[in-house]
């Protein structure tokens, strides 16, 4: 009988032998588990921004000027109807143009000549060293201004100083803002500086 007991007593360490094995094997599992499951997280979130849902995009691609600058406009500067808009990059650089509710685009046939007079006047408010290129396509094809105004018919590219962008923005609006307005139909004082 005594051999019974003894092996009665060596019966419960064994069993908790493998339960703290089987505990540990189950951590292990476990843990083996939330890695596969953070890695099919990570893999999802991968897949949903390289293969969106086709639902969810836009019926168009935005363009690179949506997607990488922020726009601003100036409406009737110096005088109605003479809308501008000013293509702002992360950067700092600025694409200045004529939006597209501009009033050289209601006559008929649009622009038919480009001439750039700088004189030693500032009439924008933007110092004149800021000024990086001008687009002389324009005077060989002034038709770049009626086909894309916004794109290639650009008419200059500007490097404000910090300061002078800061005192230049509060003067302009936003996109939203500018479709508001125009959608209003107002037209806004002139913004002369003489």
């Amino acid at each position: 009988m005594p051999d019974i007991m003894l092996d009665q007593a060596h019966k419960p360490e064994e069993a908790a032998v493998p339960n703290n094995l089987q505990q540990h094997h189950k951590q292990d599992e476990e843990q083996q588990q939330s890695v596969i499951g953070n890695a099919e997280y990570e893999d999802e979130e991968l897949h949903k921004l390289l293969v969106p849902d086709i639902a969810q995009l836009p019926l168009t691609p935005p363009s690179s000027v949506e997607s990488n600058f922020a726009s601003y406009f100036a409406p009737d500067f110096m005088k109605p109807g003479n809308d501008q808009y000013v293509y702002r990059h992360p950067n700092g650089l600025c694409v200045v143009g004529l939006a597209s509710t501009h009033s050289a685009f209601k006559d008929k046939g649009g622009v038919s000549a480009v001439d750039f007079n700088i004189g030693k006047s500032n009439r924008s408010g933007v110092v004149l060293k800021a000024l990086l290129e001008v687009n002389e396509r324009l005077i060989k094809q002034p038709g770049l201004l009626n086909s894309s105004a916004d794109r290639e018919g650009y008419i200059a590219i500007i490097m404000p100083k910090p300061a002078d962008w800061h005192k230049v923005k509060a003067s302009l609006l936003s996109l939203g803002e500018f479709k508001k307005l125009r959608e209003a139909g107002s037209i806004l004082p002139s913004h002369n500086s003489s």
